[in-house]
């Protein structure tokens, strides 16, 4: 199975998979699933951590992809058409990031492990972490 998890699974995942279910810890785990990380996440780590809203025990360049390779996550690009289906979402997320990613999941036929309720009217399959 492959899964795309939000930036704030893939952080409680590294820091606090306590606040996880079970359920997301096993699948997360799980070797035969293909777990990806957006790199609109990866962006939005790196602009949140420069404006000291994310502190991180060492700088983005090397956090991110070290902790995707201790756990053979694999980066998901962005895409033209990732960023051209976001026009046409309804507005129920303002978050641009969490939106870019709703439309990585639905135009790739990936899940979304999640917890923010504002995912739930998209048109993508859901994987509730809490």
């Amino acid at each position: 199975m492959k899964i795309l998890l939000d930036t704030q699974c893939w952080l409680w995942w590294i820091a606090s998979p306590d606040r996880l279910n079970q359920n997301a810890i096993r699948r997360i785990a799980d070797k035969k699933n293909v777990i990806y990380l957006s790199v609109a996440s990866s962006w939005e780590i790196a602009i949140k951590y420069s404006i000291g809203k994310l502190p991180l025990p060492e700088p983005p360049w090397q956090f991110v992809p070290k902790r995707l390779a201790r756990d053979t996550i694999t980066a998901l690009p962005i895409e033209t058409m990732h960023a051209l289906h976001v026009a046409g979402l309804p507005l129920h997320h303002k978050d641009p990031f969490d939106r870019l990613i709703i439309s990585q999941a639905i135009q790739e036929n990936i899940p979304i492990m999640t917890v923010d309720k504002q995912f739930e009217p998209y048109d993508a399959e859901i994987i509730w972490a809490n």
